[in-house]
C-alpha cells in the first residue's frame, strides 16, 4: 500500500490535456457524485455565510471550477436570501466552460472563463474546492499569495485531506457509486497528493500568511481560511 508519509507527486489522468471531451465530461459528471455524497461544498457555503453576514452585495471568483457545481450552489443560495452576488468562474481546461454552462439554469449569471486566475483582477472573495492538491508546490504558494493580494475581503481554499482513513475507504464509495475508472483511480491520488495541518501551517508561516487558519471539515477536508 502506499505511504502517506510525504506528499503524493504523480500527475492525475483528469488533468492530461489531451483527454477527450466526452471522457472529461464523464470525469467531471461523476466527481461531481462523489462530492455531492462527501459534502464537498458544506466548508465553502458556511465560510460564505459567516464572510458576507450583513452584506448585501459580493463578487466571487472561483479557480477551478470544474463542472461549475460549487458556482451553483453559490448562486441558488445567493438568490434565495437575497444578495446580489457577481458569480465568476476560471478554469485552465477550456472543455471545463462548456460542461459547466450546460449544466446551469439560464437564470444564473455565472461567468465561466477560460484561463489563467492571475488574469482575473480583484475580487471580494476568492475560492477554490478541491484543487489545491492538484498544484505543485510552487503553484500552490504562488496562489496562495496572489489571492491575498487580490481578494478583497477574504478567501478559501477547500481542499482534502491527507488522511490514511479516506485513502483506504475511498475505492469503497468509487465502487458503490459506479464511477468512472478514471475517477476511481484519480480519487486515491488526489488524497494522496493533498496536505496534511502542520504542512499547511509550515506553508502559511513561511508566506508571512500565519494569520490565516487551518481548519478540519466532515469529512476529510482541510480548509486553509483568511477573512479580513
Amino acid at each position: 500500500m502506499r505511504s502517506l508519509a510525504r506528499r503524493a507527486i504523480a500527475e492525475e489522468q483528469m488533468d492530461d490535456p489531451a483527454l477527450p471531451a466526452a471522457v472529461y465530461d464523464a470525469v467531471l459528471s461523476d466527481l461531481g457524485r462523489i462530492n455531492r455524497w462527501t459534502l464537498a461544498s458544506r466548508p465553502t457555503m458556511a465560510f460564505l455565510k459567516r464572510a458576507t453576514a450583513g452584506r448585501e452585495r459580493f463578487s466571487l471568483l472561483d479557480v477551478g471550477f470544474g463542472d461549475g457545481g460549487m458556482l451553483r450552489r453559490v448562486a441558488h443560495w445567493a438568490e434565495r436570501t437575497g444578495k446580489h452576488a457577481v458569480l465568476v468562474g476560471v478554469d485552465l481546461n477550456p472543455k471545463s466552460a462548456a460542461v459547466a454552462a450546460a449544466a446551469t439554469s439560464p437564470g444564473f449569471a455565472i461567468d465561466w472563463r477560460t484561463g489563467d486566475y492571475r488574469d482575473q483582477g480583484a475580487f471580494d472573495f476568492v475560492i477554490s474546492s478541491l484543487v489545491a492538491h492538484h498544484m505543485s508546490d510552487g503553484d500552490l504558494r504562488a496562489f496562495l499569495l496572489w489571492m491575498e493580494l487580490h481578494a478583497r475581503r477574504g478567501w478559501l481554499v477547500n481542499d482534502l485531506h491527507r488522511h490514511r482513513l479516506s485513502y483506504t475507504g475511498y475505492p469503497l464509495l468509487a465502487h458503490l457509486l459506479g464511477v468512472h475508472r478514471i475517477v476511481r483511480e484519480d480519487g486515491q491520488l488526489s488524497i494522496a497528493r493533498a496536505y496534511r495541518p502542520a504542512e499547511w501551517r509550515t506553508i502559511l508561516n513561511e508566506l508571512g500568511l500565519a494569520d490565516a487558519n487551518v481548519v478540519r471539515r466532515f469529512p476529510f477536508r482541510l480548509c486553509v481560511e483568511r477573512l479580513r
